[in-house]
């Protein structure tokens, strides 16, 4: 396993290189780069590792209840697992050439679902047998699955982006139905669920943020107050509101659904930040910026509207998603430089 290697010093703006035993984690805490607004100091360490196939592309993370992190190799054809405790990898190859994984989730089981971006399909891993099993996606024009997430019934729904639709699977069954978004070339992109089972889903070709009834089928479409937004991913927060990377402004946004009220903030980057990979931990919300260089970790506490940034010591090569752990850490798919990082937020 490659490992890289960063430590930080004076208040996290510098960052040099060390070595490290093979099989080590590469680590770097410290202080944040800048803080705005009034709020108690949080430090994090950075742990990172690269992935053991070069040029792998990791696109997405996934934090399992077992303390395991898996990824996509979205250019190697692969979904990987790594062991924070211990640094090994365990890969999974799958069984269509080409599939171009980019999303995963797990099921109550453990088995890792996944969409075959390239290749039209929602795939299964069982990591225990490693058997795959994939479900085509019955309309051809639905050619670009993206990202996959789970309600609280067990259904998995994921976003088609080039295609312009979601689409909702029933793991029972492997029931596919798919539902056009009403506006043309919305490019539906990051999804969550809220606290009743209704899915949210990003429209990164437009300035909207949509959702689809899961009784109904029926979408309903909440356009922001800025024509130039272009929201990517989202996270929700206990209340139900929905956050929203804006990717072409800059801005971290926040929409009530009840209101349809939507607030922006500008991210600490400034407009050209390109805020993209965004998750919530105990009610506080997280994302990277994409446009510096070395990326950015982003905290934005909503009780007090301030920012702490600390800088992504490998460089990041742009955070596309990232998630929660169960203790509240987070995990990036780090895809430029092959890289995964566990966040221990201290």
């Amino acid at each position: 396993m490659r490992t890289r290697a960063f430590v930080s010093v004076l208040l996290a703006t510098a960052i040099g290189t060390c070595g490290l035993a093979h099989g080590q984690a590469a680590r770097s805490e410290g202080p944040d780069k800048a803080t705005h607004g009034s709020t108690a100091r949080i430090d994090v360490t950075f742990r990172e590792w690269v992935v053991p196939t070069p040029h792998s592309h990791p696109h997405d993370p996934l934090a399992t209840a077992d303390g395991s992190v898996w990824y996509t190799g979205q250019n190697s054809n692969l979904l990987g697992r790594l062991d924070p405790k211990t640094g090994a990898f365990k890969e999974f190859v799958l069984t269509t050439p080409g599939s171009g994984p980019h999303g995963l989730v797990a099921d109550r089981e453990g088995r890792i679902w996944f969409t075959g971006n390239r290749k039209g399909y929602i795939g299964k891993l069982d990591p225990a047998s490693g058997i795959v099993t994939d479900y085509k996606l019955p309309d051809p024009a639905a050619h670009d699955p993206h990202t996959p997430v789970f309600d609280q019934a067990g259904n998995l729904w994921f976003t088609v982006q080039n295609g312009n639709v979601i689409g909702r699977l029933a793991p029972g069954t492997g029931k596919i139905d798919l539902v056009r978004v009403p506006t043309a070339n919305a490019k539906p992109y990051g999804i969550v669920i809220n606290s009743v089972g209704v899915p949210f889903f990003a429209e990164f070709g437009t300035n909207k943020i949509g959702t689809i009834d899961p009784s109904s089928l029926a979408i309903k479409e909440y356009p922001l107050p800025n024509a130039d937004s272009r929201p990517r991913r989202l996270a929700v927060t206990s209340d139900d509101a929905i956050w929203y990377t804006d990717y072409s402004r800059g801005r971290l946004g926040r929409l009530d659904p009840k209101t349809g009220d939507a607030r922006e903030w500008v991210s600490p980057a400034g407009t050209t930040a390109g805020p993209y990979g965004i998750a919530v931990a105990n009610d506080v919300v997280w994302y990277s910026e994409s446009g510096p260089s070395p990326n950015t970790l982003v905290r934005f506490d909503p009780a007090s509207e301030a920012f702490q940034t600390w800088e992504i010591p490998s460089g990041g090569g742009v955070v596309r998603h990232m998630v929660s752990t169960p203790e509240g850490n987070l995990v990036l798919a780090c895809s430029g430089v092959d890289g995964i990082d566990l966040v221990e937020v201290k």
